[in-house]
Order: C-alpha cells, then sequence, then structure tokens
C-alpha cells in the first residue's frame, strides 16, 4: 500500500537522522543481548512479534530492529509522582532479562529516581543537565498522578522541595513527547478516587501538550516498549482513541479476546468464587469481571514475560485501565448492573445480548493519518 510505503520512507528518515547523533550508552545492543544469552534470531523474532503488535506489515519488522539498535540516540526522561513506582516494576522486574527490559535499559535513561544511583543535590542536576542539554529531544515518560491541591503541596520531591506540579510543567515545556505510563499518571488513578483530598490529576491535565496515555494497573511492559519503539521510528505519535490511548493496544475490549469469551457466549457463568463453574474456567461476568467494559490488550500480550493475566488467574478485570475506574468500576467483585458505560447499558443476565461489538484498530489501518499529524510541540 501507498501510505504504508509512505510510512516506511518516514521511518527510515527518520532512523538515517539517529544515526548522525551520539551514541549515549557506550555499549551496543548487540552486545548486551551477547551477555545475556540472547541470539540475534530471538532478537528477529522479538522484532516480528513487536511489528505484529503495532499492526504494522511485517516488512517493518527491519525498522523495528534498527530502531532498537538506535535507541540509545533517544534521550528518556522518566519522573515519578504520587505512585507506587508498581509502573516501572512491570517493565524492570525480572530475574532473567528478556529483550523489552534490554530495549528499556539500553534507551539513554537520562534520570529515574528508581533506577539511578544518584541522589539528593547530584540527583537534582542530573535532571536540570538532562533537560537543559536535550531540551526539545528527550521524550518524558512520567509515572504517578500530580496532585494539584493547595498549589501542589501534597507532593514535594528531592533536596530543593519542588511540587510534582512545578517539575513536570518544566519538564513538559522542553519534551518531545510525553508518555503518561499507568493509569495514576493517565487518569489520577486510586489518588485521584472519590473524595480526591489531594487534587490529583492526570497529566494531560497540567500541561499544555499531547500526552500519550498508557493506561493499567499497571499496563503491561509491551505497551510501555511498543510506544517508545513508536517514536523511536517515527518521532511522532500514533493513533490515539479518544482517551489518548494507542489504539494498536487499546483498540478492543478485553472481553472481545478473552479466552472465556466461548463461556459467555454460552451463558455459562462462575455465580460465587470456588464453585464448580469456577474451576471449569467459566465467565467471570456475574463476579465482577469489567472485560466487557474495558479496553486493553491485556488477552493478547499478558503479563511477566507473556505467562499470564488476572482473567486466567481466575480473577475478574477490574477495568483498570479506564478513566475512574476506581469509582466508576467498583465494587470490583460485583457486576455492574444497570449501568451506562462507553454506550453500554445492560444486565448481568442479558448483557450477551446488547454488548456492542469493537474491532482492533492497528497503527496500520491509521497510517496515512500519522504521517501527516500535527507536531508533537502542538
Amino acid at each position: 500500500m501507498d501510505t504504508h510505503a509512505a510510512l516506511y520512507r518516514q521511518g527510515q528518515a527518520r532512523l538515517d537522522m539517529l544515526r548522525q547523533l551520539k551514541s549515549r550508552d557506550g555499549q551496543s545492543l548487540t552486545s548486551k543481548m551477547k551477555e545475556h544469552g540472547i541470539t540475534r534470531r530471538d532478537f528477529m523474532k522479538w522484532s516480528a512479534s513487536v511489528t505484529a503488535m503495532l499492526a504494522l506489515p511485517l516488512p517493518f519488522s527491519t525498522l523495528v530492529a534498527e530502531a532498537a539498535e538506535l535507541a540509545d540516540r533517544v534521550p528518556l526522561i522518566w519522573l515519578h509522582m504520587a505512585e507506587c513506582t508498581g509502573c516501572s516494576e512491570s517493565l524492570i522486574r525480572t530475574d532473567t532479562p528478556n529483550l523489552d527490559s534490554l530495549i528499556f535499559d539500553h534507551v539513554s535513561l537520562e534520570y529515574h529516581e528508581t533506577l539511578m544511583a544518584a541522589a539528593g543535590w547530584q540527583a537534582e542536576e542530573n535532571l536540570e543537565h538532562a533537560m537543559e542539554a536535550y531540551k526539545g529531544q528527550y521524550l518524558l515518560a512520567v509515572e504517578g498522578a500530580v496532585p494539584t491541591a493547595n498549589n501542589g503541596a501534597y507532593l514535594t520531591v528531592g533536596c530543593k522541595g519542588h511540587t510534582g506540579l512545578e517539575i513536570i510543567k518544566h519538564a513538559a515545556e522542553g519534551a518531545a513527547a510525553i508518555i503518561s505510563v499507568g493509569t495514576c499518571a493517565a487518569f489520577g488513578g486510586v489518588q485521584a478516587a472519590s473524595p480526591n483530598p489531594t487534587g490529583a490529576k492526570g497529566i494531560h491535565e497540567v500541561v499544555d501538550k499531547t500526552v500519550i496515555n498508557l493506561g493499567g494497573c499497571p499496563p503491561s511492559e509491551k505497551n510501555i516498549v511498543g510506544t517508545l519503539m513508536y517514536f523511536i521510528m517515527f518521532g511522532k505519535l500514533p493513533a490515539l482513541d479518544m482517551f489518548n490511548r494507542p489504539k494498536w493496544a487499546y483498540g478492543a475490549r478485553v472481553h472481545d479476546n478473552c479466552e472465556r469469551r466461548g463461556r459467555f457466549d454460552a451463558g455459562e457463568f462462575v455465580e460465587e468464587f470456588g464453585d464448580q463453574g469456577a474451576k471449569e474456567g467459566y465467565c467471570l461476568y456475574k463476579v465482577g469481571c469489567k472485560g466487557p467494559y474495558t479496553y486493553n490488550n491485556c488477552p493478547t500480550e499478558r503479563f511477566n514475560h507473556h505467562t499470564s493475566w488476572p482473567v486466567l488467574a481466575g480473577h475478574g478485570c477490574m477495568g483498570c485501565s479506564e478513566p475512574n475506574f476506581w469509582d466508576d468500576m467498583a465494587d470490583f467483585e460485583k457486576p455492574l448492573g444497570r449501568q451506562l458505560l462507553h454506550g453500554i447499558d445492560a444486565t448481568a443476565d442479558t448483557v450477551g445480548a446488547v454488548i456492542l461489538g469493537a474491532t482492533a484498530v492497528g497503527i496500520g489501518a491509521h497510517a496515512v493519518t500519522s504521517i501527516f499529524a500535527k507536531p508533537l510541540e502542538e
């Protein structure tokens, strides 16, 4: 397709530009893979899987591979606001590093409070230097909500006592792109749950730039790394849904790809945890699963090296990638009953007949719009 050809040329031009930049890492991705026993064949299989996940044609896998190797040319500043660090844990907590964690490690990580060795004044200087030295070039990732009540006084960071609100506004000014990693950063999360005394808000509510929201508590490592790879390859935003989530990751309902969907259609439900239906893998809707109301790729990408996800483990989806999930989706072990969410209005007994279908829409289908997308700074 002409649109795919144009997008491929755009990616090539972007990577050619990155090749002209100085490597900040000092160690090639190839050598890092060798240290961890990851072969070139493994790497190319990973590239192909990422390409498929992004809904791009297979020839783009070469671009994905080249982008991964050039990731050390992209400065990344990762800030922590009001959060539990679970989103970082989702990506890095592994005793056997895989390619996703190695790619993240290969990116030029200029600041990350959990991972860096620096502390105190040195840490402050590192952040200030990175924002100044790479102004207009760095990718800003933010984990956690921003308290705004009392001028942000409910969160201060570092020895200078700057509020999280001050830090995020300053960092956003010089960012080439901004990613909210996790539901707290995207929509406020549990910190913003009623009555929200700290005035916690998502990043997009306190900055004047477009923000990519990676909903999930936490989001999968694939969604984090896939978004990084898209920015490295094309230098711009992917196609986004109404909540600014990448459509390749959040374009389909959890319900539509769930391994228990056949049980739902057959009317086979778990009535209470531990019953015979639970043992036989029946649908969890009647014990609170929010999969019909939630958009995410959890059933297909899963967590912990693609091992499992909540529904496979026996508990219903909590809807954690949706705005205001802590309030709107509760009680988490009871069906929503008759509520209107995203145009869905049904009871537990009739939901199968009336829930609206949804088709996963990938980046590839929206390539033509992303080619001529507005600049990131707008």
